[in-house]
């Protein structure tokens, strides 16, 4: 099971740091986890992953602003996002799956949340 928290409205140059809490299976179904996140007529967009050696990708609108980090005892992902914009307004999705290899640009992750919404005014 995945479990978003955190999201919430704030103003632009804002924060906000969003959970994702895993249950159940494995340690081994949690090796890779991620953040993508969605708006209305579009599909999800990657933006950050990281693996079981810690390394963290982030996409190209998240550089800068947006930071992962895990409790890895608690098995949760965590991302502070920073000075945030009105195009950062989504729903955020946590998934997770078993590859070793571990990149937000994967398809067809096996497990994901059912979101937590970031609204952005501007």
């Amino acid at each position: 099971q995945v479990q978003e928290s955190g999201g919430g409205s704030v103003q632009a140059g804002g924060s906000l740091t969003l959970s994702c809490a895993t249950s159940g299976g494995g340690a081994y179904v949690s090796n890779c986890m991620a953040w993508f996140r969605q708006v209305p007529g579009k599909g999800r967009e990657g933006v950050a992953s990281m693996g079981t050696d810690g390394n963290a990708l982030y996409a190209d609108s998240a550089k800068g602003r947006f930071t992962l980090s895990k409790d890895n005892a608690a098995n949760i992902l965590y991302l502070q996002m920073d000075d945030l914009k009105p195009e950062d307004t989504a729903m955020y999705y946590c998934t997770l799956d078993s590859w070793r290899s571990c990149t937000y640009s994967r398809p067809n992750w096996s497990y994901w949340g059912r979101g937590t919404q970031v609204t952005i005014s501007s």
